[in-house]
């Protein structure tokens, strides 16, 4: 039986994991669970899953579950050094990384270095610091197991060619709920607008990554450290029905095509339980009743969050750290009604042409630059961008 800890249980990525969990009790056991402020479903989670520990965001909402659980043995923690007890547990021999933003990274990287398997759904711990996190997972011979659907697609797919052999991956983007909306109407697009992605169900920040294309960026990243292909192998195709999640040309013109429901079960799953493959209850692709599948390119000029991207991690160092941490408050301010959603792009924009690049040296040094932009972005806003 697989013992596995949840940082972010209360999400989408985490609420998904514990359906499988739940089905599969018998390959599972839950050890540990790491949320932010939902503590009404954190103790529905306590109940049903008996975790030996749980961290919660501060040490008000622990010493509220320490009042109902303080006979019970459950050890509960709170703050950055709750995140790390829970990953680091033990007993915890797998580590679901689904935390949101930069908050991710150092219980992640804790959770590495004591030896855990991980499956990660935290696009920012690979994004912020991938070639220190893929130097430990060497170093102490764990797994890491994408959870990304484009990305697990892409590990799939990957099993069955040899590197040499590839010509160049492509990630799939639904381009999200403004594909095709006219760009005169971007200055007019609401909060609502954004959260109503067309395929997938996921967290605000997501959401409205997805709706801005950059979590395709932060995809090509993460397939960059993950895979180890050069720049100019790893491409973007726009396909809406997000039936598609990678393709991978070989040197031959062959291409191999990962397919499935956008339903983040089955990645989740496939995670949990490589290199097996168990039953699901997740609907199959209903082959006969699908429309047509269409496949153009992302357009630059309506997504920049996408050549921002591209353009940090060619620059590399400190420069994609600087564009994660920059999105992840302008998002923020986006969702908060504080911003307009062209004023993204721009804010992570002028926070990248404002700092002076250096190479990563320490997990410590990454965090140090996080903060940094975020004081930036949120300074730029504060000055140029704030409405009203």
């Amino acid at each position: 039986m697989k013992k596995v800890t949840i940082l972010g249980s209360t999400g989408s990525i985490g609420t998904s994991a514990l359906k499988v969990i739940e089905r599969h009790r018998d390959r599972f056991r839950v050890v540990g669970l790491a949320v932010g402020k939902n503590l009404e479903l954190l103790r529905k989670q306590i109940e049903t899953f008996q975790p030996k520990i749980v961290s919660v965001a501060t040490q008000e909402a622990a010493e509220l579950l320490q009042k109902t659980y303080s006979s019970t043995g459950l050890q509960i923690c709170y703050g950055s050094q709750g995140l790390i007890e829970v990953a680091t547990h033990p007993e915890a021999e797998l580590v679901i990384s689904a935390l949101v933003g930069a908050l991710g990274l150092l219980p992640t990287y804790r959770a590495i270095q004591a030896g855990k398997d991980i499956a990660l759904a935290n696009k920012e711990t690979l994004v912020m610091a991938g070639g220190l996190i893929m130097q430990e997972v060497a170093k102490q011979k764990s797994s890491l197991l994408p959870i990304d659907s484009e990305h697990s697609a892409l590990f799939q797919c990957l099993l069955h060619c040899k590197r040499e052999e590839v010509r160049r991956v492509i990630l799939t983007a639904s381009g999200g709920p403004f594909l095709d909306l006219p760009m005169e109407r971007f200055v007019q697009i609401t909060v609502k607008e954004a959260l109503q992605h067309p395929n997938w169900k996921m967290g605000r920040k997501i959401t409205v990554d997805s709706a801005t294309l950059m979590n395709k960026g932060l995809e090509v990243i993460e397939a960059y450290w993950l895979f180890g292909f050069p720049i100019d192998k790893i491409d973007i195709a726009i396909h809406p029905q997000s039936v598609v999640h990678c393709l991978v040309e070989l040197k031959d013109g062959s291409l191999l095509a990962h397919m499935g429901i956008p339903d983040m079960q089955i990645p989740i799953q496939y995670a949990l339980s490589f290199p097996e493959r168990l039953d699901s209850p997740v609907t199959s692709l209903p082959l006969s009743e699908m429309e047509p599948l269409e496949f153009r390119p992302p357009d630059k000029e309506r997504f920049p969050c996408l050549g921002l991207a591209y353009r940090a991690l060619r620059e590399g160092g400190t420069m994609p750290m600087v564009l994660s941490a920059a999105n992840e408050v302008t998002v923020a301010s986006f969702l908060a009604g504080e911003i307009q959603f062209l004023t993204i792009p721009s804010v992570i924009e002028e926070t990248m042409q404002q700092h002076r690049k250096s190479p990563l040296s320490s997990i410590e040094q990454a965090l140090e630059v996080n903060q940094w932009a975020m004081e930036r972005a949120k300074a730029l806003i504060n000055k140029k961008y704030k409405k009203g």
